[in-house]
């Protein structure tokens, strides 16, 4: 989920858009102007605020990406100046990314595939250590 201030944001700015379309024209153009604004606003928001991560017996799903449990490697879960490090100076290119800016966690996943040339993955997450921990327990779950 985005960021309370975004939707402030976006209602700023069907504000605004009213604003500029009633003067003018009036509110036959103003209130569709408006709501399209919103429409489209809230659902880029939604759509943007949703990347789901979900741990289960065939490996690690985020978004669309999955990553089989036989290639999970270690997993070591990242905050604070460690993060901006991960997920700046010390990105290595060839890594999946898959994180969001104003969440300020992230867990790297190793991958253990000698045939993948992704080093890891970095996937942002409000609860870095109960994903490492979901993770480790689908390890041991699955024998390895």
């Amino acid at each position: 989920m985005v960021p309370a201030r975004w939707w402030l944001l976006l209602a700023g700015l069907a504000a605004s858009v009213w604003l500029v379309y009633e003067l003018p024209f009036g509110p036959r153009v103003s209130l569709p102007s408006t709501g399209a604004v919103l429409l489209l606003g809230g659902a880029a928001l939604l759509l943007y605020g949703r990347l789901s991560i979900a741990v289960g017996p065939d490996g690690v799903r985020v978004g669309r990406a999955r990553l089989p449990l036989t290639a999970v490697g270690t997993a070591e879960a990242l905050t604070g100046d460690e993060a901006r490090a991960a997920r700046g100076p010390g990105l290595d290119r060839r890594a999946y990314v898959a994180i969001r800016g104003y969440v300020p966690g992230v867990v790297r996943i190793g991958v253990d595939d000698d045939a993948d040339p992704t080093p890891y993955w970095l996937v942002s997450t409000r609860r870095p250590e109960r994903l490492v921990a979901e993770l480790e327990a689908a390890r041991q779950t699955a024998g390895r």
